[in-house]
């Protein structure tokens, strides 16, 4: 349930922003985000977000106009960050960085600025902090 429920908030806020979500939202754990009408490509997206520590798959969108390997859009998918016990406010946040770093794709301080506030935020959301053997 919190997986879909932070999904659902992160197509919200990538909607508002100004992004195309294909089928114009989701109802599942991940949501595919089309740039078919963007200067820049999915492959592009996934390296500037990677940059700002956030892990997304480039992935082809329906009308597809770049190859396989470029694509147009970004598939993001919500489990790992739930499991870590994230919910709607953290994803609310992650979302607009997201759409911070797409908004000025090549502007890689920005990206080193949004890593270590990402990285800050996810330091209140340790996965083990002892061993499990």
């Amino acid at each position: 349930v919190q997986v879909k429920a932070n999904a659902k908030i992160l197509g919200e806020v990538l909607v508002s922003r100004g992004y195309d979500i294909v089928s114009g939202g989701t109802d599942n754990h991940l949501v595919l985000v089309s740039f078919l009408n963007k200067p820049f490509s999915g492959k592009e997206a996934d390296a500037a977000l990677g940059n700002a520590g956030i892990t997304v798959n480039k992935n082809t969108v329906p009308g597809e106009t770049r190859s396989p390997f470029v694509t147009s859009g970004i598939r993001v998918g919500s489990p790992a960050l739930t499991a870590r016990g994230m919910k709607e406010k953290e994803f609310e946040i992650i979302a607009n960085k997201m759409c911070d770093v797409l908004d000025d794709i090549e502007n890689t301080q920005l990206q080193t600025t949004i890593k270590s506030e990402l990285k800050e935020l996810a330091s209140n959301f340790v996965i083990y902090n002892q061993s499990t053997y």
